[in-house]
């Protein structure tokens, strides 16, 4: 009996590989095969030229600004929506009115697609009739090339991706701080523990589950950037502010350089793979239970 309910179980994950295989694996194999050969991506004719497409990625200085900023954009909105989002939701854990508006407001942001956030944020941004510069010239001040620079823009993306998902981490360390049983913080008060003691030697530790997943999710989903900075910076300036997500998308359709494009898509995977597993397993290394 037990193993035929093994046996349906197991079935019920099937439709779940069948998917994972058709739509991440059959892609990564593909991928990996196209990063052999020169091709444009639409000819019937592709070269095969072995390694030389890996070997390119050495010497491109546009690679090397995209992956640099990759790393901005996934470690540093995983710090800032980590940070802001438990934040909030130690906040919003306490009783007082109007709390369940208030999660509304904070969590509204991530409803919102990164396309349209980010044509929202070009509005604002934008240097001529910005909402910013419009603000600064009523008093008195010229107007910011807000975007002057890749190493401004990059930021910028940064703060508006973090402010974004902020209210996802909200809701996981939420649910965190909800799921820790309320005698451990009784019996810390009781022992004459303050309430910074409890935070840091009761509460943190038990949310360690809820800091794994929002890390790590937050940690691929930056490394992973694109939608915003499309229709924010476009890449710009002089594709100073590209992701290697965007610059793989740019290779493909702009540059007509389907091969190379692939191959700076499995280095991609590489990194994402290489960073995020480590990670996940020190984290889950921390995690108590109770």
């Amino acid at each position: 009996m037990e193993k035929r309910r093994k046996r349906i179980l197991l079935s019920l994950t099937i439709p779940a590989f069948l998917l994972i295989f058709m739509f991440m694996i059959v892609p990564l194999g593909n991928a990996l095969r196209v990063s052999f050969f020169k091709w444009n991506g639409y000819s019937q004719k592709m070269k095969f030229i072995g390694l030389d497409n890996y070997l390119s990625i050495f010497s491109d200085k546009v690679f090397r600004t995209s992956t640099l900023n990759t790393f901005v954009y996934g470690f540093g909105s995983t710090l800032l929506q980590n940070i802001f989002g438990l934040s909030a939701a130690i906040f919003v854990n306490k009783q007082f009115k109007g709390r369940n508006v208030i999660r509304l407001i904070l969590y509204m942001p991530i409803m919102i697609s990164g396309v349209i956030m980010g044509a929202i944020q070009y509005y604002i941004f934008n240097f001529d009739n910005g909402v910013l510069n419009n603000l600064l010239n009523l008093f008195g001040i010229e107007s910011i090339y807000w975007m002057k620079t890749g190493v401004r823009s990059v930021l910028i993306i940064t703060l508006i991706n973090s402010w974004q998902a902020m209210g996802f981490c909200m809701l996981i360390y939420l649910a965190g701080l909800q799921n820790i049983p309320k005698m451990y913080k009784e019996a810390a008060l009781l022992d004459g523990a303050k309430k910074r003691q409890i935070f840091f030697q009761v509460e943190l530790p038990l949310l360690m589950p809820a800091i794994t997943t929002a890390v790590i999710t937050n940690l691929i989903g930056g490394l992973k950037l694109y939608d915003i900075i499309v229709t924010l910076t476009n890449g710009g300036p002089n594709r100073k502010s590209l992701s290697l997500s965007y610059y793989i998308s740019l290779l493909y359709f702009s540059d007509e350089k389907a091969g190379y494009s692939a191959a700076v898509g499995v280095a991609l995977f590489l990194i994402i793979f290489v960073v995020a597993v480590p990670i996940n397993q020190y984290l889950r290394s921390k995690e108590v239970e109770y």
